[in-house]
């Protein structure tokens, strides 16, 4: 059992009588929704957990509730469309804080979630007609009004008029998209029409769960951005996500015109293995074993997941109709035995570049790419089950067999993951020593060691990452850079979450939940901030990189530091450990050819005009609804995007030769986004300036292209560069923080 949750369940233990002899079911709540009858004892349980566990607790009291209103409505309406301001108005005088406070805690009744969504389900479905209707009617292209795009800082309309002339504004700025695509007038009435017939039929397929949900994570978000509360079904996921397994056939799907359909097969899976199903199939009935078949057309496709999932070595059988044949195809049954289903797209993979120095002397670079910091959960022993760590150091074993000179860690687009193998893989290019330190509300500081001597890669290492790297990523960034084991490279900081989560599914602290043998749910609490070996915090601020490199990045709202009620900044005493961070003297000659190279390089000239051009885009807050002058930009921006498709294509001769290292066989190729999504209004149909993220190394990606070179420049170094590599020969040194 994982301490916390045995030092949480004894808190829960002593008021268990007073708190649930009150407990009944959770009465009927305004609407046609009906809450799970354990949702009164989920929802105290929670607030308990927050004002008793949460590390931010003190700062969160009952007139705090004030915004919970408003931010629950944002969650339902986030571009601040349906909504009347008067409906906000009437919202909030009908839950004061200190009463809705009292009512969850108390009680453990949230009816305002119901009779907020109910409200939001009438507006929705009100506007949907009033749009049939408008769609009806002619419509001018040559005002020179303007839509702002982004309405997530708006305030809603004031009134009904207010509101209808908001949306006239939507729509003609829908319709100049689809006139752009040169559809006639009448064919982009009716892709904006099935827009919203679709949004009606995604709305009514929300359920009790999903708004309690949503208007439980309005009460969390009060302590930081990072807590939350899971239903039963997201707390599946969520588990899935982390180990990176499940127990089903190995099937991805989604719905089309109400119908299920498999949308690619998992290499390794039961479905993959027994070879009947294809991508586009349609299941149009599922039946467990020796039970009748149950229709699932118009069902949703949590349902259907739900009903295809089971326990390992059970079989399933399903209805399919063969993609082959269209609709005379005849209907076949496909009995499958359900097993544990690796999903291998997601876990670590590296490949073996050939880089060229100056004097163009090739050099074999490996590159291992970390998506998530994945491995068992606290609920498993932890056998059979992926681990990032282990997973690196099998790619290293490979890698360094191949005789590979030096190597980059790519932790990119790395949200983070469990703190345990964070840990644990930066001591895989460690000796031993602090990897993090964490603080608890009491003020307790925790050190967390690599206390395994061995050391899999100590040659040459660079780390590369970005405002999307988060976490667990920012803990080996910082790790490595504290030793100066490592030189890191990307943009002007990463994301700067320095806080530490625990996930407590709640029917193991509950007794009654466990009993009523409904799946309950699980709450994700920040109970610590971690802190660098050095003391430093990555909170807000992030680890900022040795060599930083133009990005995108730096100009969207992405950041710690852009999150609501995000904690504080601060630092603790540093502890002790072999290592110190590279000096000037060794960080200066690197800095200096890469600087040189993004002076001289047509790839960062290339880099900085799409920058430039992104920038004006982005400080554009509304767009013009006057067909002429959107044609007008569009012309002007197709010329440049047609100008830098011509450059990247010369640039991509450029592109190192390189080859795969696979833990497993390769996944297929993820399908590619259709960039012209009818239910994507805000897509102007721009032609994508960045790399394909559906290839696994994309041409052109020049970030991982100067990362590289860094590598080689390390291959020069001095020696006493930790960087190179020989991680034994650090000294020892006591390293003070700085604020």
């Amino acid at each position: 059992m994982h301490p916390l949750t045995r030092s949480v369940r004894s808190l829960f233990a002593v008021a268990a009588l007073s708190v649930f002899a009150a407990c009944g079911h959770a009465q009927q709540p305004a609407g046609t929704f009906v809450a799970s009858p354990t949702l009164d004892i989920e929802a105290r349980t929670l607030i308990r957990l927050l004002e008793e566990v949460h590390y931010n607790r003190d700062a969160v009291s009952s007139s705090s509730y004030a915004e919970v209103i408003p931010d629950y409505m944002a969650a339902l309406d986030g571009q601040h469309l349906f909504f009347l301001d008067s409906d906000k108005q009437s919202f909030i005088e009908r839950n004061k804080p200190d009463s809705l406070y009292w009512t969850i805690t108390s009680m453990g009744k949230i009816d305002p979630a119901y009779s907020i969504f109910t409200v939001y389900q009438k507006r929705v479905t009100d506007r949907v007609a009033w749009i049939q209707e408008a769609l009806k009617k002619d419509f001018d292209f040559k005002t020179n009004d303007t839509y702002v795009i982004d309405r997530a800082k708006a305030v809603w309309p004031n009134t009904a008029a207010d509101a209808d002339t908001l949306w006239e504004q939507r729509l003609r700025f829908e319709l100049i998209k689809e006139l752009l695509n040169k559809k006639p007038i009448d064919e982009a009435k009716k892709v904006v029409s099935k827009r919203y017939d679709r949004l009606l039929k995604n709305m009514s397929d929300i359920e009790s769960s999903d708004v309690s949900e949503m208007f439980l994570g309005s009460i969390t978000r009060l302590y930081d951005p990072h807590s939350t509360y899971f239903s039963a079904d997201t707390y599946e996921d969520f588990g899935i996500q982390m180990r990176l397994q499940l127990v089903g056939i190995g099937a991805l799907l989604g719905l089309e015109e109400d119908q299920c359909v498999i949308k690619d097969i998992i290499p390794g899976g039961p479905a993959d293995l027994d070879k009947q199903l294809k991508a586009n199939d349609k299941i149009v009935a599922v039946a467990q074993d020796g039970a009748e078949p149950v229709e699932i057309i118009g069902m949703k496709l949590r349902k259907i997941v739900d009903m295809i999932r089971g326990n390992k070595g059970t079989r399933v059988r399903l209805i399919i109709e063969p993609s082959e044949g269209g609709g005379s195809a005849t209907r076949k049954e496909v009995v499958l035995i359900r097993n544990v289903v690796n999903l291998d797209s997601s876990r670590a993979h590296a490949a073996i570049f050939e880089v060229p120095d100056a004097e163009g002397n090739i050099s074999p670079i490996g590159v291992i790419s970390l998506p998530t910091f994945y491995g068992p959960d606290i609920s498993s022993d932890g056998k059979a089950q992926n681990s990032a760590t282990k997973d690196i150091e099998e790619l290293i074993v490979r890698l360094n067999a191949a005789k590979i000179k030096g190597l980059v860690l790519d932790l990119r687009r790395n949200g983070g993951g469990l703190l345990s193998e964070a840990i644990s893989l930066t001591g895989l290019f460690i000796k031993d020593g602090p990897v993090v330190q964490v603080r608890s509300y009491s003020g307790e500081i925790k050190v967390d060691d690599d206390r395994d001597s061995a050391v899999t890669y100590d040659g040459p290492l660079s780390v590369l990452v970005d405002r999307f790297s988060a976490s667990a990523s920012e803990i080996v960034a910082g790790a490595l850079q504290n030793y100066g084991r490592a030189v890191i490279v990307g943009d002007s900081s990463t994301h700067g979450k320095g806080t530490v989560q625990t996930v407590l599914e709640l029917r193991n602290l509950v007794p009654q939940l466990a009993r009523d043998g409904i799946k309950s749910g699980a709450t994700k609490l920040t109970v610590q901030k971690f802190y660098l070996p050095n003391g430093a915090s990555t909170q807000l601020k992030g680890v900022v990189p040795d060599i930083i490199l133009p990005s995108i990045d730096d100009y969207l709202p992405i950041g710690e530091s852009d999150l609501p009620h995000a904690l504080a900044w601060d630092s603790i005493p540093s502890s002790r450990f072999d290592g110190r961070p590279l000096t000037a003297s060794m960080l200066s000659p690197l800095a200096a050819a890469s600087a040189e190279r993004q002076k001289k390089l047509p790839e960062f000239s290339y880099l900085r005009r799409n920058i430039d051009w992104f920038k004006t885009r982005q400080e554009q807050k509304a767009v013009s609804l006057n067909f002429d002058a959107r044609k007008q930009q569009k012309e002007s921006d197709l010329a440049f995007k047609k100008t830098m498709k011509t450059e990247r294509k010369q640039l991509a001769a450029g592109d190192y030769k390189f080859n795969e290292v696979m833990l497993a066989p390769p996944a297929p190729p993820r399908p590619k986004l259709d960039k012209k999504d009818d239910d994507n209004p805000l897509d102007e149909d721009d032609a994508d300036l960045s790399t394909d993220e559906n290839l696994r190394y994309p041409s052109v990606d020049i970030p991982l292209r100067e990362a590289l070179r860094v590598v080689i420049d390390l291959l020069k170094a001095p020696a006493t560069n930790t960087a190179v590599g020989d991680p034994k020969a650090h000294a020892k040194v006591a390293v003070v923080a700085t604020p």
